[in-house]
């Protein structure tokens, strides 16, 4: 009783209309919840509600109806019997009388009608009524949207899932959806519609059944709505697209066969609409008719279909202009647009469909041969008038089409128009009977006919593009007895000579652009033929490529000749390695690639150094083999001219060594690393690095040092982070093993496992700064080495290493910072097994790192110069950058290598990196203020804030960029870096609030500014999703960095950043809030910035920033008004157009808030 006393409220909830919807929905939860769960049955439920189902209140009736519907769709994977499933869909089909309760009718109609047969299914015959019921009784276009939207989801579904039962409705059923249909204006009604009539022409598809004499009348419901044309309101919530739509109606237009008398007239009508997207549909539409309908239908408009099609190709309003840049080279001749795309693709299959009558009406086209005769009369490109270019471009793509799309058609196309060419082109002469031969003795003294050339090629492309494109072709040779192939072959070497008399007589002026292209591309494509089809000899295809190869080393003051020559090897590289053409790779190899290569060992050579890279990297692309070749040559070169530099000091060879370097670093490397298994030769070439080293004992790099020490490094980390461990594993020992043998380096194989150590068994014979030229690279390349590796990578002696490393850290040398951050960010955080002498963890790591003491026992060790410090004191490495010594740089080169261990341990989520952080805060603000921060490890007795170091604090700024930003040197997923989820928001959360109750505690104005810098930096660089959840707290700190950041001038890339993070806030809705509170302030910060002189890009932000203000809610910013327009009328002569075109978008969005004229 009390269960059905709590369903009777639920009940009562949902049918008085006076609830609100949230309890109404409430209401049908907890009902269906009980159904659910079986507490309720559905029985019971009916019987409880039968008076509200049957009452004759209208609303009542309504709302129960409704309700039961309601649950039925929720109740959609619950199980029901046969017997009920036919009683309630008895009750809802009754219903769809009731117009009053006509909504809640269709829901449970549609709720029961698309259950899942295994859940209880409505019979063939139950849904046979619904039919009878809803054509008699529903009145579609009078309803609402959303009911008529119900109405056409039941029909689809009646027509999808019980065709059999609603097929012998006949005729009745078909008027009815013409009645349903038609007048419908509401897109997502309408793609139920379109398809509800693609249904139901696969439901009749007899052309003598019920459909054929609704015919006529369904289509001009159709065609009311072609072409498309979308005017829905932007504000309304549609998900519906135009082309959704179109694309819709298209599968209905082509649905039948029964359409095609109605279809074609309309749509070639359509194609001499002005609109052109009237004209893109009509062509899209035919070609799908065109498939659909079948050749016996379509056969009768294909002479109206080719005029409609000319008409489109040749009428094209855009200006044809050869693709001239180098990476369109394989594209065929001219640009289009959307009009004749689709045209092409209409003549295409027009031609696929009915070859013969459609290449018989071309060929014999009076237009186009009275084209090809006066357009190839023009001997440059330039000579010939626009009209005449759009009729050239015109048939030249259909030449193209209709060559390319079979044998038969291309013998067609051939016989046609070649010799026509040739005689043009005066490649021929005609014998006693006729017949067009080779003119072996033309003399190509004078330029040739564009023209003529142009179609030329568009010819040999379609035939190249056939062969290559067909895979039933290329599985069997074709027949040399082809007409086509008898042509190309017989023509083919006077075709190469004149490709190339072309670019013989080519300058690089722009009155030649389009002789070059086409010279160019018809080589090329005269080289990318298979072999099998042999229409092209191998002597015509190594004089192509000799013709190519010696533009690239003679030509390469002709900038765009050389560029398509280049590209054009490229291409033709690419097509030996796809179709594995081992004869031609054998003529590649010898003519490109070892050419290409000679040319990094050639000094007297004309061709600038950069181009020569550039060729050599592009053709290393071309394949694997090419590949290794290319990087082989490069390898050696680059070895040639270290040796010169560290033997003899070559200045010359140092910047070529720059270069090739570079070279392999940004080009080549990257395809290696994806294009197979090259790690033989990776680690080939960073053991021969330190081979060279090796033998090289006295080094005289000179003024290029830094230059091209920073270039191997970058090769070497590179190199090795693609290794496998194991190669891995024996770089590093040969590393080490160059190392061990530098004087300057006089290693201990064993030292202390545990305990406070004395780098004794480190002796320093330099200063704090120095290195001898050697010494630098070979510590500099073992640390490149060790940022590089994995984690399960060995490295020998690795305590030894790290004491190594710290001693260099103190020398400044950055490097060796940044290996003992990669080192404690991969070292395992425990031994597994028996702890040896070589093993290191990473708590060994951190303890040698933190508790070694940093000096020797030689009173003129550095530590002992730079400190001051007494024999019998210990300066670890955290002590150093919080003592106040007289060696600022000493202090800093700490600072700045335990910021590298800080990102190491940071990015691994160690605890560690908290009390390295801390350090940091002391450095920012002496020894003061610390004591009660939540991060504090010990307590410091004096409270007194002191002034520290300018060069020191900044540094220890600084070191939170380090922490936080994302390198590329080190410490990523490049150089296998062990990175945890979410770190920078962890960071973020945990530092926020100590540098903020730090700055409210800062008397010193030095100390609050390095302070903000250090908070700018940690903003900047955190997740702007993370510094949204505390936008409150950090847009006021945020705002009071970028006013102290703005007085200098150095700091100028960290006020863009922070800039940055303001308009990113601004731009982002979970910021709204909190930028609103602050509109006033924020605005003020941002009038400041507009004028900022350092920078155009913060100019530039700063007024994008205030046209982001301007939407914010009128009585928050409508004081600030005239402030902002005086700031901005200012911006308005700035120097820089980007800044002045931000502030005549920002003066108008301001000025329309004004409600008075503006005055300045």
């Amino acid at each position: 009783m009390a269960q059905l006393s709590q369903l009777t409220q639920y009940i009562e909830s949902y049918v008085d209309s006076s609830r609100s919807s949230t309890q109404q929905a409430a209401s049908v939860d907890a009902i269906a919840y009980l159904l659910k769960n079986d507490i309720l049955t559905l029985e019971t439920l009916v019987t409880e509600m039968g008076m509200y189902l049957t009452t004759t209140d209208n609303i009542i009736r309504t709302r129960g109806i409704l309700l039961l519907a309601e649950l039925l769709t929720r109740l959609a994977s619950k199980p029901l019997d046969n017997v009920t499933i036919h009683s309630l869909i008895s009750f809802f089909t009754d219903r769809l009388a009731d117009w009053r309760a006509l909504r809640g009718a269709l829901i449970g109609c549609l709720a029961l009608m698309k259950r899942k047969s295994n859940m209880g299914r409505v019979t063939d015959n139950d849904a046979r009524a619904v039919a009878q019921a809803y054509l008699e009784n529903v009145q579609v276009q009078s309803l609402g949207q959303h009911d008529r939207k119900l109405c056409f989801e039941i029909l689809e579904c009646l027509l999808d899932h019980y065709p059999e039962s609603v097929a012998s409705l006949g005729d009745d059923l078909v008027y009815g959806i013409c009645g349903a249909i038609d007048g419908e204006k509401d897109p997502r009604c309408l793609m139920l519609t379109f398809h509800i009539v693609e249904i139901l022409a696969r439901l009749f598809p007899d052309p003598s059944g019920p459909l054929a004499s609704f015919a006529g009348d369904l289509f001009d419901i159709l065609g009311c709505y072609f072409p498309i044309h979308f005017t829905h309101p932007q504000g309304e919530d549609v998900d519906v697209k135009r082309d959704d739509l179109s694309r819709a109606l298209m599968l209905a237009f082509s649905s039948t066969t029964l359409f095609e008398p109605f279809a074609i007239p309309l749509l070639l009508e359509k194609l001499s609409s002005s609109l052109p997207l009237a004209k893109v549909d009509s062509l899209k539409y035919l070609s799908n008719c065109l498939l659909k309908y079948g050749d016996d239908r379509m056969t009768k408009h294909v002479e109206a279909i080719w005029f409609s099609v000319k008409d489109a190709i040749f009428c094209s309003e855009q200006e044809p202009m050869l693709s001239l840049a180098s990476e369109l080279l394989d594209h065929v001749g001219f640009q289009e647009n959307e009009i004749v795309t689709e045209a092409i693709i209409l003549l295409q299959k027009v031609i696929l469909e009915n070859s013969g009558l459609s290449l018989s009406l071309i060929v014999g086209d009076k237009d186009i041969n009275t084209i090809v005769n006066t357009v190839t009369s023009f001997r440059s490109y330039n000579d010939i008038p626009l009209q005449s270019k759009h009729k050239l471009c015109a048939i030249g793509r259909i030449l193209y089409v209709s060559a390319k799309a079979s044998i038969t058609c291309c013998n067609r196309v051939f016989e046609s128009f070649f010799f026509r060419l040739m005689d043009t082109l005066g490649l021929s002469v005609r014998n006693s009977s006729g017949d067009c031969l080779p003119n072996f003795d033309y003399v190509f003294s004078e330029r040739l006919n564009f023209g003529a050339l142009y179609l030329c090629i568009e010819l040999l492309a379609a035939c190249r593009d056939l062969v290559v494109g067909s895979e039933e072709l290329t599985s069997k040779s074709v027949s040399a007895q082809e007409s086509w192939c008898c042509m190309l072959h017989s023509f083919s070497s006077l075709l190469m000579k004149a490709f190339s008399s072309v670019l013989d007589a080519s300058t690089d002026k722009d009155a030649y652009e389009a002789d070059i292209y086409s010279g160019v591309k018809g080589l090329q494509i005269l080289a990318t033929f298979p072999g099998e089809f042999l229409p092209i000899s191998k002597s015509i295809f190594e004089n192509v490529l000799l013709t190519f190869i010696s533009i690239i080393v003679e030509d390469f003051n002709k900038t765009l000749l050389w560029k398509l020559a280049l590209k054009a090897l490229v291409q033709i590289g690419s097509f030996i390695d796809r179709f594995h053409e081992s004869e031609k790779a054998l003529s590649y190899n010898y003519i490109v690639v070892e050419k290409i290569v000679s040319l990094m060992f050639l000094d007297d050579f004309g061709l600038p150094f950069q181009l020569r890279l550039e060729a050599i990297s592009d053709i290393g692309t071309t394949g694997l083999n090419v590949m290794l070749k290319i990087v082989q040559g490069l390898e050696d070169a680059i070895f040639a001219n270290l040796s010169e530099v560290y033997v003899h000091g070559n200045l010359k060879s140092a910047k070529i060594a720059v270069q090739l370097l570079e070279c392999y670093s940004n080009k080549l490397l990257p395809g290696i690393h994806g294009a197979g298994d090259f790690e033989d030769v990776l680690s080939r070439f960073a053991v021969n690095i330190w081979n060279q080293i090796e033998n090289s004992m006295a080094f005289s790099v000179g003024a290029q040092e830094n230059e091209l020490l920073n270039a191997t490094m970058t090769a070497m980390k590179l190199a090795v982070g693609s290794c496998s461990e194991g190669s891995q594993g024996k770089i590093i020992k040969k590393a080490y093993s160059v190392l061990s043998s530098c004087p300057s380096f006089t290693l201990m194989e064993s030292m202390p496992i545990t305990g406070t150590v004395q780098l004794e068994g480190l002796q320093h014979t330099q200063d704090l700064e120095c290195f001898s030229c050697r010494d630098k690279w070979v510590i500099s390349l073992f640390a490149s080495a060790i940022i590089a590796v994995r984690p399960q990578t060995h490295i020998p002696n690795i305590r030894v290493v790290l004491h190594l490393f710290m001693t260099n850290l103190l020398k400044g040398h950055v490097p060796a910072a940044q290996a003992l951050g990669s080192m404690v960010n991969k070292l395992c955080p425990k031994s597994n097994g028996v702890e040896i002498s070589s093993t290191c963890t990473l708590e060994d790591a951190l303890d040698i790192i933190f508790n070694t003491s940093l000096w020797d026992s030689h009173n003129h060790g550095p530590l002992k110069r730079c400190s001051g410090i007494g024999v019998d004191n210990e300066m670890g490495l955290a002590n150093l950058c919080l003592s106040a010594s007289n060696c600022q740089l000493l202090q800093v080169c700490a600072i700045e290598g335990l910021a590298w261990i800080g990102k190491g341990l940071l990015l691994r989520g160690h605890e560690k990196v908290k009390d390295i952080t801390m350090i940091f805060l002391r450095c920012l603000l002496s020894s003061g203020g610390i004591d009660n921060l939540p991060l504090n490890q010990g307590s410091l007795e004096n409270n007194q804030e002191q002034d520290v170091l300018p060069s020191v604090a900044k540094s220890a700024a600084d070191a939170f960029h380090v922490l936080m930003s994302d390198s590329e040197i080190c410490l990523n997923k490049r150089f296998h870096a062990n990175i945890r989820p979410l770190y920078k928001q962890r960071f973020f959360s945990s530092v926020l609030p100590i540098l903020v109750s730090s700055m409210a505690e800062s008397r010193l104005s030095n100390t609050r500014s390095m302070l903000y810098r250090a908070l700018a930096h940690i903003i900047s660089d955190t997740p702007l999703i993370a510094v949204l959840s505390e936008a409150k707290k950090i847009i006021p700190i945020l705002l009071d960095s970028l006013s102290i950041l703005s007085t200098y001038n150095l700091d100028k890339d960290i006020l863009y950043n922070l800039l940055l993070v303001l308009s990113g806030i601004l731009m982002d809705k979970n910021g709204q809030e909190t930028v609103v509170e602050n509109a006033h302030v924020i605005i003020n910060c941002l009038i400041g910035l507009v004028g900022y002189p350092h920078m155009m890009v913060v100019r530039e932000t700063a007024i994008q920033c205030l046209v982001a203000m301007s939407r914010l809610p009128h009585a928050r910013i409508y004081p600030m008004r005239t402030q902002v327009l005086r700031s901005v009328q200012k911006a308005l002569d700035d120097p820089k157009r980007a800044v002045r075109h931000e502030a005549v978008r920002c003066r108008q969005a301001w000025a329309s808030i004004a409600s008075r004229s503006l005055h300045f």
